[in-house]
C-alpha cells in the first residue's frame, strides 16, 4: 500500500466511523424539554463534535491498522 493509497483508505474509514459515532450520546431539544423557536425539535442540544472527532480518529486508526495488516500480510 502506497502512502497516497493509505491516506485515501484512512480518509474513507474516518468518515465511515464518524457517521457511526454521530448518533451516540445525543439528546434532542424535544427530549430536554427546551425547544427554541424556529428550530426543529429533533435538533441536538449539545452534539459534542470535538469529542466525537477525537473518538473517530482513534477508532479509525484502529480499523486502519487492521485493514493495513490484512492488506500487507494476506496479499489482498
Amino acid at each position: 500500500m502506497t502512502i497516497g493509497g493509505g491516506l485515501a483508505v484512512y480518509f474513507v474509514i474516518w468518515w465511515t466511523v464518524l457517521f457511526v459515532t454521530l448518533p451516540f450520546g445525543v439528546r434532542s431539544q424535544a427530549e430536554s424539554g427546551d425547544v427554541e423557536k424556529g428550530t426543529d425539535p429533533g435538533a441536538p442540544v449539545m452534539p459534542g463534535l470535538a469529542k466525537k472527532a477525537v473518538a473517530t480518529t482513534i477508532l479509525a486508526g484502529i480499523v486502519f491498522c487492521i485493514v493495513w495488516y490484512v492488506w500487507t500480510n494476506l496479499d489482498i
